[in-house]
């Protein structure tokens, strides 16, 4: 797994994405959002923050590199730069500072690429 850097932030073709939306969407929602079926969505949180990736099903769909985050909040994970299902989880506040710096990049990057349709309650800050 590759960690954006601030160079790739912004994307190379412009995205045109939607108003932030900061709808509650439940764990148990979110976790539904796991693209298993094509028509099912595929939603990933960071920092209590969830994006719909569904545009990207190759990455985040089934057999996809980053399936694994798919339906999940994935922080530590994206912090670690793991693709470990062990780390796919929304605790990051006891990271280091680099690691929590390499979370702060790939939120930049999910949100200059993917819709914000909404937030996990309480979240935000684990």
């Amino acid at each position: 797994m590759s960690t954006p850097g601030i160079s790739s932030s912004t994307p190379k073709t412009p995205v045109t994405l939607n108003p932030p939306k900061d709808d509650p969407i439940s764990l148990e929602e979110l976790a539904k959002a796991n693209g298993a079926t094509p028509e099912t969505p595929i939603y990933v949180a960071i920092k209590g923050t969830v994006f719909d990736v569904s545009g990207n099903r190759s990455s985040y769909g089934p057999g996809g590199a980053y399936h694994v985050f798919a339906g999940k909040e994935a922080s530590r994970a994206l912090a670690k730069s793991s693709v470990k299902p062990e780390d796919v989880r929304p605790e990051w506040q006891d990271l280091g500072d680099k690691e929590k710096g390499v979370l702060e990049d790939w939120y930049k990057f999910f949100s200059q690429r993917y819709n914000i349709i909404g937030k996990v309650p309480g979240l935000s800050n684990l």
